[in-house]
């Protein structure tokens, strides 16, 4: 009581010492001093607090799908969190959490002596940073010395990429098949030592590209002509790893434009997504709840159409939408710590599972509750939903793909 005024502080409104807030635009009637548990308390609240709302919200989205959404358009709104915030609050915290399980339970990537001697296929970069510490020795100490239990082809793969001539076995075996060289009857360290073979080898990986002018370019339609300035750059940075695109522009007698310098520079974004897949896919996922925000009203377009006769509005085909989505994360968070504890945060299982057996019928009860139709016209507009459900997001992920992997 001691900290309240006689107006708002916000808005100039007259207020009783005994109003806890203005009657007029919300705010708390205080004057005390900010302190730093304040900012913190504030910004916590705004992600997850909601009040008596949160657990109306959180229990009736578990427990009873389709009336929560029935509830709110029929005018409960202060009983329940705005559905959009909310959706996107466990849509943070949901990835949130899974990243913070995944940093406490993933294993560690160090290289140890095993997995230098593990000569897999699969473990060659491992060989290769373990030859890169004797490269100097690479020409005259005998292979079997770096404990290298693989054939000829493997080993002469792993030299050469200690080398930094990037080349695989596979492009090793047809090249020495095309010279008729049989590496099984050959020494492999001489075969390095040779200056010509070297040479053969890097000829091979040379690549070539076939430069196409700007005013060629001009000549064609939209979007050949923006294909065929991609596969160009492409071509072009390969053969000549030059990054820089003002420099790789002015050798092809291009303009120096933002597009250009654009389009060129997303060759070093394929070459990190080439490198590493897992950290582009990770970027990708964390994307998902903007995907799906703005996949929401395309999807409520065909809720609109086949509902029309309910009279719903088209935000309140948007309002159901956003409450499956909201569950779907509220799923994933309560099923992260058993996912944490069988798979050890590696693969989602538990929430696969629950996903595909729990999740039809959420759906299912979640169309029934809320639009009220008996139960064979349910379940058709509950197939067709589902398999425009999939073909739209099929579609709108392609794009989402396309966007995301411009912008990395």
């Amino acid at each position: 009581m001691k900290y309240r005024a006689a107006e708002c502080r916000n808005c100039g409104h007259p207020l009783e010492l005994t109003d806890r807030y203005c009657s007029y635009c919300s705010q708390m009637n205080t004057t005390k001093s900010l302190e730093l548990k304040d900012f913190f308390g504030e910004f916590i609240g705004s992600i997850i607090t909601y009040d008596s709302r949160f657990r109306f919200t959180l229990k009736d989205l578990l427990f009873k799908p389709g009336v929560i959404t029935r509830n709110y358009v029929n005018g409960q709104r202060l009983k329940y969190a705005n559905p959009f915030r909310f959706y996107l609050s466990v849509s943070i915290i949901y990835f949130i959490l899974q990243s913070l399980l995944s940093t406490l339970t993933g294993n560690s990537q160090l290289i140890t002596n095993s997995s230098i001697n593990d000569t897999s296929p699969n473990n060659l970069g491992a060989v290769m940073d373990s030859l890169e510490q004797n490269i100097e020795q690479a020409t005259t100490k005998p292979l079997d010395s770096f404990e290298v239990k693989n054939d000829n082809l493997a080993r002469l793969d792993s030299i050469l990429s200690a080398k930094k001539i990037k080349v695989n076995t596979k492009e090793l075996d047809s090249l020495f098949k095309e010279e008729d060289i049989d590496l099984n009857e050959i020494n492999v360290d001489s075969l390095v030592r040779e200056t010509s073979m070297l040479n053969l080898i890097r000829g091979k990986k040379e690549k070539t590209f076939e430069l196409i002018s700007e005013e060629t370019l001009d000549t064609m339609n939209w979007g050949k002509r923006n294909l065929e300035r991609f596969l160009l750059y492409r071509d072009f940075y390969k053969a000549t790893e030059i990054s820089n695109p003002a420099i790789a522009l002015d050798s092809m007698k291009h303009g120096n434009t933002a597009y250009n310098r654009w389009v060129y520079s997303k060759n070093e974004s394929i070459e990190k997504i080439e490198k590493n897949p897992g950290e582009f896919f990770e970027y990708l996922l964390e994307k998902t709840p903007f995907f799906l925000f703005f996949f929401t009203p395309i999807y409520a377009l065909f809720f609109w159409m086949i509902y029309s006769a309910k009279k719903y509005t088209y935000m309140e085909h948007m309002i159901f939408i956003f409450h499956i989505f909201s569950f779907v994360f509220l799923a994933g968070i309560i099923c992260l710590i058993p996912d944490a504890i069988i798979a050890g945060g590696n693969d989602n299982i538990v929430f696969s599972i629950v996903l595909t057996l729990v999740g039809p019928f959420y759906f299912y009860k979640a169309l029934r509750n809320f639009y009220q139709q008996n139960r064979l016209i349910t379940i058709i507009k509950f197939i067709f939903l589902n398999w425009i459900f999939w073909i739209g997001a099929t579609i709108a992920a392609a794009l989402f793909f396309a966007v995301t992997a411009a912008m990395y």
